[in-house]
């Protein structure tokens, strides 16, 4: 893959329910990601949310990387070949660490909050 900026309508990052909770898997997919960079750090942090959402207070790394597997989201970015981040790649560095905050703000990286009303914003 030689462009990092979006094809038409945007770069697109799936979420996955691995808990089969969702039909194929998929609870959704959120387009207009202007570049690569930017959906694949919204996939990284919504992983890393997902895995600390999993984490009980006391648990050892396996046992919450089994949480993860039982109750937890993947996201893969569609379409980006090996240019794509994988939860695979970070998943133990995940486990084994407690994320601060601004690791796990993906909701800072959606695109769909341009989309927000500004008036709705300032209430």
């Amino acid at each position: 893959m030689s462009d990092l900026f979006a094809p038409d309508g945007g770069w697109r990052v799936r979420i996955l329910d691995l808990s089969g909770g969702a039909q194929d898997n998929i609870t959704e997919e959120i387009g207009g990601f202007d570049t690569l960079m930017h959906a694949n750090a919204f996939a990284r942090r919504y992983v890393r949310d997902s895995v600390e959402r999993c984490r009980l207070p006391g648990s050892s790394a396996k046992e919450v990387l089994e949480a993860w597997f039982a109750f937890g989201e993947d996201a893969v970015v569609l379409d980006a070949g090996e240019a794509a981040w994988k939860s695979a790649t970070e998943l133990s560095d995940f486990v084994d660490t407690l994320a601060g905050a601004e690791e796990r703000d993906w909701r800072s990286l959606d695109p769909r909050r341009d989309d927000a009303d500004p008036e709705e914003d300032a209430e």
